[in-house]
């Protein structure tokens, strides 16, 4: 099984770190000075269906520009993290320029699935500590309101039938989570008072204001059923519903009939659009610039797993993270862990026998929607606000990675 074997790879590891360790601060440090995101909401109805990925990164890098007041030209490099965009670089590009960042930066995006935001951050930090470059900036954006991770045609057989895993790699993504229910006996019910919390969760974090200095306020234009078109200014994550219960939640038709009786629209992640930003250079820079410190990255790292049963990705990086720094899941103060489907997250939560009040307190991708490229960055901005607001430490993220994957974060709050 594949936890067991991550499980039998980690017992040899040699700790690279410890808590005191990665909670000290010193000069080479990698550290976030700021770090957004747009509102989330829901593909082809909600707020930003109308909004091009190339508006929404412009919008988010004018905010970053203007919220952190850095010199642009000292910006060197930006990652987009994007799943569903073959054009994205093209548009990150254009954005970048136009949010007024010198033609002297650089610029890429990437595709690791679910984690690509994550992964730009990854990326940005380690070109910063090796020495690389002194300044970049992470995002992670997904318009799925015309995209997503939908395959369009088959594999080609000639590598399919060399492999039943190969073959696996096919599979849509509602299918593996009936997988993973089947195959580990979590129930709809499990699933569903999973789902339920995510929604009371989030819509309790809403009425309070917690996820305002999360959120840009995007303006942009909107149509709406009747064809007009006008101007308006998203400011909150759409895709809460108001007043959700296990019970209510029950009612719900499956979603995957041919596949499993478990997975339904109420407890799997909404399809959705939205954007985050995360703006990164060594402490000694940040000191030197005047900017804020608001957390050390600490580290991350990839983990595989069965195609088929990708969703429990994070129950084999979330360990291997942990070991390489020698630190235990007790000396976590928060944990992000990407709601794919309840099924990945009733497993997870259980498997590593994480604390459920530590886990998503703000409620996840169930209720606040998970738009492919832009998650991984957005549980940092999500995870860091509640941080903040908590006065804790240690923030771990991590998510599950279609073809079977999974990824995991580690930071240091410092506000």
């Amino acid at each position: 099984m594949a936890v067991e074997r991550i499980g039998s790879i980690l017992k040899h590891l040699s700790p690279g770190s410890s808590l005191s360790q990665i909670t000290s601060k010193n000069a080479d440090d990698v550290v976030i000075t700021l770090a957004i995101r747009t509102p989330l909401t829901k593909a082809r109805k909600g707020g930003l269906k109308d909004t091009s990925l190339e508006y929404m990164c412009f919008a988010l890098l004018e905010e970053l520009r203007n919220r952190s007041r850095i010199d642009p030209k000292l910006i060197e490099d930006v990652c987009l993290g994007n799943v569903s965009d073959g054009k994205a670089a093209y548009k990150l590009r254009a954005a970048m320029l136009a949010a007024g960042i010198p033609n002297t930066a650089s610029c890429s995006s990437l595709n690791r699935f679910c984690s690509s935001g994550l992964k730009a951050v990854a990326d940005i930090a380690h070109a910063i500590s090796a020495g690389s470059i002194e300044v970049g900036v992470a995002m992670g954006a997904e318009q799925m309101t015309v995209g997503g991770d939908a395959l369009e045609k088959p594999f080609d057989e000639k590598v399919t039938s060399r492999s039943q895993e190969a073959s696996d790699c096919m599979q849509p993504m509602g299918w593996t989570s009936e997988n993973v229910s089947r195959d580990f006996n979590i129930t709809r019910e499990e699933m569903d008072k999973f789902a339920a919390e995510s929604f009371q969760r989030a819509e309790k974090a809403q009425n309070a204001g917690l996820f305002d200095d999360e959120i840009v306020p995007i303006r942009t234009t909107f149509q709406a059923p009747d064809g007009k078109w006008s101007e308006i200014t998203v400011t909150k994550d759409d895709g809460i519903r108001p007043g959700t219960t296990a019970e209510s939640l029950a009612k719900i038709r499956v979603a995957f009939p041919q596949w499993g009786p478990t997975t339904t629209g109420g407890n799997a992640s909404q399809v959705t659009d939205g954007a985050a930003a995360v703006l990164l250079m060594k402490r000694s820079t940040a000191i030197k610039l005047g900017q804020p410190i608001l957390a050390k990255y600490v580290g991350s790292t990839t983990a595989g797993l069965a195609p088929r049963i990708m969703g429990i990705g994070p129950t084999v990086a979330i360990p291997k993270l942990l070991a390489q720094h020698n630190v235990s899941l007790a000396d976590i103060d928060v944990v992000e862990i990407n709601e794919a489907f309840a099924s990945m997250g009733v497993y997870c939560r259980d498997t590593l026998g994480l604390d459920w009040a530590k886990m998503n307190p703000r409620g996840g991708a169930i209720a606040l929607g998970h738009p492919l490229g832009a998650t991984g960055a957005r549980q940092i901005v999500t995870g860091l606000s509640e941080c903040r607001r908590t006065g804790k430490k240690i923030l771990l993220t991590s998510m599950c990675i279609g073809t079977g994957m999974g990824m995991a974060g580690l930071f240091v709050n410092e506000q």
